[in-house]
């Protein structure tokens, strides 16, 4: 009874159109008052689980990621892109989930990296004959790499909601083979459907012409080596590393680009504030809710329910799997993971099954989940961008879906995609 209450009050309230962040926060004082705990304890709660060192990298990544969708990056990444695979037929659609995959290394969001490559791609792809809805279906879900490849600032909400108890640096390194994965399935996807719809080849780009795209796109992929080189040299953590990238991004933006306004630069921040400010108040919240969660044994009462439907390790994630494709349909990502990991983890621990492994499982569901309705975020970005219909891009979409749908199978049972890199560079 208790858990219906608490869970029950929550669904509720996002069933009338309460926001997520204060759905989860109303629960948690429901659930509180239902067994009679001070209200105090909720809000040390609260206050602990913002008050984490780990959580300085979030805003810092947002930052440095919204620096660089303004500031011309992106269209210097799409241009170095088709330097590499824009000659081919199709090109233009490899150039687009390539785009993806190296703004994604950078950015670590898949909002930013839809934004700013289909605002790039998507009417240059429909110039060149490609459909408008296949252009805005590619965006949409090459994007989904930016949830995997690091820096991915999911990676570190996850280790939060684990407890700590997952290396970040871990987390980084476990989405390189996923996310490449990813990008490779996409791209023969797109190779099989541009052959079979007679999709145009792109131009030859000149030796002399190439070179300068790709001595301005270096600026920009610095940023990879910089952060990712410096966790694993250990030269800094993943808090510092995402602070030199907000530095490095502004060099490269406001001093060797030098496509953005300095008045600008204030609204940035502003925006940026904002949508941090959001995510730690849900963060804040979703620790109450996993506070009344662990008091009431919810995580123990669904490790018990798993066990008895089966002992089976695939059977068990197959269920899990199913269960988060259903729920990223209905919610966004980042309180998904907050609430889920500590019902979950417990349920993968007993089976064997690694936290880092699990939290790839994760990421690559729930990235599915953004771009998917009624609820995927990432999608009507795409369609907003594209100026589509949402239901027209989504038709668009089902062959991708299935070929992320094959990522995600891949990625849950071989589980060395996500530990061997990790475990070959000691994390």
């Amino acid at each position: 009874m208790d858990a219906f209450v608490l869970l029950g009050s929550f669904f509720v309230l996002m069933i009338i159109g309460v926001p997520v962040a204060y759905s989860l926060g109303l629960a948690s004082l429901i659930g509180a008052l239902w067994i009679d705990i001070p209200l105090d304890a909720v809000m040390i709660q609260l206050a602990a689980g913002v008050n984490k060192f780990s959580l300085l990298a979030i805003p810092f990544f947002v930052l440095a990621g919204a620096i660089m969708a303004e500031g011309g990056m992106a269209r210097r990444l799409v241009a170095f892109a088709g330097v590499l695979v824009g000659f081919i037929r199709g090109g233009l659609s490899l150039v687009n989930i390539l785009a993806s995959t190296f703004f994604g290394a950078i950015s670590g969001s898949s909002v930013a990296d839809t934004a700013s490559v289909g605002t790039v791609l998507i009417p240059e792809m429909e110039k060149r004959g490609y459909p408008r809805s296949f252009a805005a279906a590619v965006t949409v879900s090459g994007s989904v790499q930016a949830i995997l490849i690091p820096p991915s600032h999911n990676a570190v909400l996850y280790s939060l909601a684990a407890g700590g108890t997952v290396s970040i640096a871990a987390l980084f390194m476990a989405g390189v083979l996923p996310g490449l994965l990813m990008g490779l399935t996409l791209a023969a996807l797109c190779l099989f459907i541009a052959r079979k719809n007679d999709y145009p080849k792109g131009e030859v780009i000149p030796l002399r012409q190439a070179l300068k795209i790709c001595g301005e796109a270096m600026w920009g992929l610095m940023t990879m080596v910089i952060i990712l080189g410096g966790i694993l040299s250990g030269v800094f953590t993943a808090n510092e590393s995402a602070s030199i990238a907000v530095l490095w991004a502004f060099f490269v933006t406001m001093f060797v680009y030098r496509d953005y306004r300095w008045r600008d630069l204030p609204k940035l921040v502003h925006r940026t504030v904002k949508t941090v400010t959001v995510v730690m108040i849900l963060i804040g919240f979703a620790a109450c809710f996993g506070y009344l969660m662990t008091l009431m044994q919810i995580p123990l009462k669904v490790t018990e329910f798993f066990t008895s439907v089966s002992d089976n390790k695939y059977v068990i994630l197959m269920m899990i799997n199913v269960m988060l494709l259903v729920l990223g349909t209905l919610m966004d990502m980042s309180p998904l993971i907050l609430i889920c990991t500590p019902i979950l983890l417990p349920v993968v621990k007993m089976l064997g099954v690694d936290p880092v492994h699990f939290g790839m499982i994760m990421m690559v569901n729930l990235g599915i989940g953004l771009i998917t309705p009624p609820v995927g975020t990432v999608l009507f970005v795409g369609s907003a961008v594209a100026k589509l219909k949402i239901g027209v891009v989504t038709k668009a979409m089902m062959p991708f879906f299935t070929a992320l749908i094959i990522v995600l199978v891949m990625v849950t049972y071989l589980p060395w995609l996500s530990l061997w890199l990790p475990r070959l560079l000691g994390l």
